[in-house]
């Protein structure tokens, strides 16, 4: 759903929100998953994605679908360990290609070391297919979107521009190459961009997904109480968004990111139009965001150099209204 109309359905349910102090991350202070409470103190993490696909290759796409549908665990500071494949799956699809969908998924659940035990299918004209998931962490290590403190730097570690890109591939207005270019990046786990944020003390992050770089940062900065300053010429993106963009080939959840989230978004003068959208475009798995101590950079580049991931210092948390500027 677009975040308004999201907004809109959750805002008169949040009064009826049953409350259990065994339930530590919920609907009172939506995240990436919930986190329950078990009897030993360890967090339960629960979380649910699915999504049509982004690709034509049907075992690709299960796969990458997979690997967001685990990302919210990672993105709270959990180890995933098991999952439930939800689909849906048209009549007249031919059983060898929902079978690869399926086996995408489960081949990606098992890198992340996942197992996925079962699930429910459903008849569909569209197929859909992602993953309930299922995860641990212990309080101490749990990383949520309020978490974030003024001082603190902004991390990203992938490049924005898959939403453009998919979204340009499926209406072929680009070649194969095009959206080859993002494919690694969506198939990738954030399970290492996750484990280095844990080489430091941070305790701010999420993960970038539907609702774009900005989206997701002004929720991070809203639930902290604190201010993104973000610099756009930091921001890594892929290079073959660009000319995507410049064609305006968005998806239309990009659109909607920017007509809910643009009211507490503030652009410094001279940002281009596409350059301004690419920060709302809808991603599919995209980075871990994240609020390192300004004091922890080294060890937190050490913990990626160590782990051969990639990161992009995009900006910095400040005193002031909540909400982001981009400058």
């Amino acid at each position: 759903m677009a975040p308004e109309a999201l907004a809109q359905v959750l805002r008169p349910l949040l009064d009826e929100v049953q409350e259990d102090e065994r339930v530590v991350v919920g609907l009172g202070a939506p995240d990436d998953a919930v986190a329950y409470r078990m009897d030993d103190g360890t967090l339960l993490l629960v979380t649910a994605d699915f999504f049509a696909p982004v690709v034509d290759d049907a075992y690709t796409y299960g796969a990458i679908a997979a690997a967001n549908s685990i990302s919210d665990v990672y993105a709270m500071g959990g180890t995933p360990f098991l999952a439930l494949n939800l689909a849906a799956i048209p009549s007249d699809m031919p059983s060898e290609i929902a079978a690869e969908i399926f086996r995408g998924g489960m081949e990606k659940a098992r890198e992340a070391g996942v197992i996925v035990a079962g699930g429910h299918t459903m008849d569909d004209r569209e197929p859909k297919y992602g993953l309930v998931v299922l995860g641990t962490v212990t309080e101490d290590r749990l990383l949520v979107k309020g978490g974030a403190r003024p001082g603190e730097r902004l991390v990203l570690t992938k490049p924005l521009g898959s939403g453009v890109i998919t979204t340009a591939y499926r209406a072929d207005k680009a070649p194969r190459e095009v959206v080859e270019a993002a494919i690694p990046w969506m198939l990738r786990l954030n399970r290492d961009g996750a484990a280095a944020v844990h080489a430091t003390s941070a305790r701010g992050a999420t993960d970038i997904t539907g609702f774009g770089l900005l989206g997701h940062a002004v929720e991070m900065a809203q639930a902290a109480g604190a201010r993104f300053r973000i610099w756009v010429d930091a921001v890594p993106i892929l290079d073959a968004a660009r000319p995507l963009a410049e064609q305006w080939l968005f998806p239309g959840g990009t659109a909607a990111n920017e007509m809910y989230y643009s009211r507490w978004v503030e652009l410094a003068p001279g940002i281009p139009d596409e350059v301004a959208m690419l920060l709302y475009d809808a991603q599919t798995n995209g980075g871990i965001l994240a609020a390192i101590p300004a004091d922890e950079m080294d060890r937190f580049a050490a913990a990626c150099r160590e782990l051969d991931q990639p990161f992009w210092e995009i900006g910095e948390v400040v005193e002031g209204e909540p909400g982001v500027e981009v400058v």
